[in-house]
């Protein structure tokens, strides 16, 4: 009897997985088994406030400081954030999911009814959020469809509240304590 063909030296072909090429609601439930925080990105622009919630949001670099961000080419906020050079990037805790699905609606106003802080540089922060970044645009790559922002952290803080909002699923989850 003939041995098994192996694709690696320790998984034999009966339990390796076959690769196929996946639509996009196959790879949205795929990636959406990936636990995530979630983050408003906000500028002062000339036009007033701008602002988005991003789940696509990681840190790169410790030295320098860099954090990363994906921006739909679709979406109609991420212009005039751009536009800007620079942006606050704030985490949300579990507090914020309201919040979150407001900025995640096209055409709301997103400002109005909460108490909000500045950033040095003027962009709005939810004044309750987990921590916020002040960042600078370094480099944007077009990536598919969307576009990978590096930028620079320049400040940030944090605050007390340590329960942070997390999107598991295509939902909001609590974190079992």
């Amino acid at each position: 009897m003939e041995a098994p063909q192996l694709l690696h030296q320790d998984v034999p072909d009966s339990q390796a997985l076959h690769r196929r090429t996946l639509n996009q609601r196959e790879l949205r439930g795929i990636l959406g088994r990936y636990a995530t925080g979630v983050v408003l990105v906000t500028a002062q622009t000339p036009g007033g406030p701008a602002g988005m919630a991003v789940n696509s949001f990681t840190s790169v670099s410790l030295d320098p400081p860099l954090v990363a961000l994906c921006a739909a080419h679709t979406s109609t906020t991420w212009p005039a954030i751009r536009a800007t050079g620079s942006f606050a990037v704030t985490i949300l805790g579990g507090q914020h999911a309201d919040l979150c699905r407001l900025f995640s609606e096209h055409g709301a106003d997103r400002f109005a009814g909460r108490d909000w802080a500045r950033s040095t540089s003027g962009h709005p922060l939810p004044a309750d959020g987990l921590a916020w970044l002040e960042c600078r645009i370094s480099v944007i790559h077009p990536a598919g469809d969307h576009e990978l922002v590096i930028a620079s952290a320049d400040e940030g803080a944090l605050t007390d509240t340590v329960d942070p909002l997390v999107f598991h699923a295509g939902r909001f989850r609590g974190l079992a304590a």
